[in-house]
C-alpha cells in the first residue's frame, strides 16, 4: 500500500472510531513501524486534519467537542501528588477532562489533549505517567494549569467547579 492510501484508511478509521486509535494498532494492520504511523499523522495534520493524540490514541478532533451539550474552563491548582483525585472528581460528577493547558513563560499557551471520562481511563493516565517517568504539563507552572471540561450541561460543569474547589484544586 502506498503512503498516501495508507493516510486516506487511518483517516477513515479514525472517523468510523467512536474510541481512540492508537498507533500500535495502526502500525498492525498496515504492517509498518509505530514510527511510520506517527509520521502519517503529522502529514496529516499539517494538511490541516483534526487529528489528535490522546494518552489513548488517536482520535478526531470534532469527536471530542461534538459529544457534550457544554464545555466549560476551571483553572486549577495542585502538585502531582493529587493529579488522579482531580481527574477522579471531574469524571465521577459527570465530566471529561478534553485537555490542560498551561501558559509557559516562553512558548505562551500550551496545550494537551486528555479525553479522559472514567476512572478506568484516569487510571490508565496515572499508569503512564508513572511507567513512563513523565511529568505532566502543570509541573512546568507550579501546577497551575486549566481544564476543558465536557458535559451535558452547564449545571453538571458547575458541579464539578465546586467539587474542585471544595478539595482545594480549583483556584
Amino acid at each position: 500500500m502506498n503512503p498516501l492510501s495508507r493516510r486516506n484508511e487511518i483517516l477513515e478509521m479514525l472517523r468510523s472510531s467512536h474510541e481512540p486509535v492508537s498507533a500500535s494498532l495502526l502500525a498492525e494492520k498496515f504492517n509498518v513501524s509505530r514510527q511510520i504511523i506517527v509520521g502519517d499523522v503529522a502529514i496529516l495534520r499539517a494538511e490541516g486534519q483534526p487529528v489528535m493524540a490522546t494518552p489513548r490514541g488517536y482520535i478526531l478532533e470534532a469527536d471530542v467537542r461534538g459529544n457534550f451539550g457544554y464545555v466549560g474552563t476551571v483553572a486549577v491548582r495542585h502538585r502531582l501528588n493529587r493529579l488522579q483525585e482531580e481527574l477522579y472528581i471531574i469524571v465521577d460528577y459527570g465530566g471529561t477532562a478534553i485537555d490542560v493547558t498551561i501558559e509557559h513563560p516562553l512558548y505562551g499557551e500550551l496545550t494537551g489533549p486528555l479525553n479522559v471520562s472514567s476512572r478506568y481511563e484516569v487510571d490508565m493516565f496515572v499508569e503512564k505517567v508513572k511507567a513512563d517517568d513523565s511529568q505532566p504539563l502543570s509541573t512546568l507552572t507550579d501546577g497551575i494549569h486549566t481544564h476543558r471540561i465536557g458535559c451535558k450541561n452547564q449545571e453538571t460543569f458547575e458541579n464539578i467547579s465546586a467539587m474542585l474547589k471544595k478539595a482545594g484544586l480549583a483556584l
